[in-house]
């Protein structure tokens, strides 16, 4: 989301609304594609189902990389299975629903042509990436130490 100025009240050009529409859609396809996953019963590896190689943090050190999951809590997240999602990554999990609810938010912002709530800025997108990293790094270091 990029910084602004504008109040909450004022009406968004007719641009803004289509690139905040075009930006919602976006959000959506990697919920889609998730959906057309079959979530590894591993926990982590579903991504191999779009021809890419296994985690190369893995395969090099026989650690699970800090996102090693994440696709596989995403396809578990579509069909319905919360739990499965967070115990085979709770960071994916939440970053899955973020991406749904921000999604969602700048649909009904790009319909109604205003903000709703508040106006992202750049601070708060940095806040928000900083959480979900520091989220991830943690969630990471817990999984290593219990091995």
């Amino acid at each position: 989301m990029t910084a602004t100025s504008e109040p909450l009240a004022s009406g968004l050009p007719g641009r803004a609304r289509l690139r905040l529409a075009a930006l919602a859609l976006g959000l959506l396809v990697p919920l889609v594609l998730a959906r057309f996953l079959e979530p590894d019963a591993r926990g982590y590896g579903t991504h191999q189902q779009f021809g890419l190689p296994p985690c190369t943090f893995l395969t090099l050190f026989g650690w699970r990389c800090p996102s090693c999951g994440m696709t596989t809590a995403w396809a578990n997240l579509v069909r319905g299975r919360l739990v499965t999602a967070v115990e085979v990554h709770l960071t994916g999990t939440l970053l899955a629903l973020l991406d749904l609810l921000a999604a969602g938010w700048l649909l009904l912002v790009a319909g109604r042509g205003r903000w709703l709530g508040w106006v992202p800025n750049s601070t708060a997108g940095a806040w928000a990436a900083g959480l979900i990293g520091l989220l991830m790094l943690i969630e990471w270091g817990l999984r290593l130490l219990a091995g």
